[in-house]
């Protein structure tokens, strides 16, 4: 395993089961006060991410393939939508 890419640190598990992330790890996670997080549990091991990013890679799964679906497969299909998008606005 490279470490390289890795932050290692510990926590203590409070009484009511809470934690308190370090912080390089609330910094590489992009977190602060209030922030939500996603914690998945695999196996032996929970990952966590912050949750707006999270759900972020969960709608561009969802969404993959969908452009292709809908003929849109490079700029200038982009271009001719928005312009027939404008055209029925201006045209209501």
């Amino acid at each position: 395993m490279n470490t390289a890419n890795y932050i290692v640190d510990n926590a203590k598990v409070m009484s009511k089961g809470q934690i308190t992330l370090p912080k390089d790890i609330r910094e590489a996670l992009g977190v602060g006060t209030g922030s939500r997080v996603t914690l998945i549990f695999e196996g032996d091991h929970v990952i966590m991410m912050n949750a707006a990013t999270y759900a972020m890679k969960l709608l561009q799964q969802e969404m993959a393939g969908e452009w292709a679906k809908a003929g849109i497969h490079n700029d200038d299909d982009i271009t001719a939508l928005v312009k027939e998008a404008r055209t029925e606005i201006e045209g209501l």
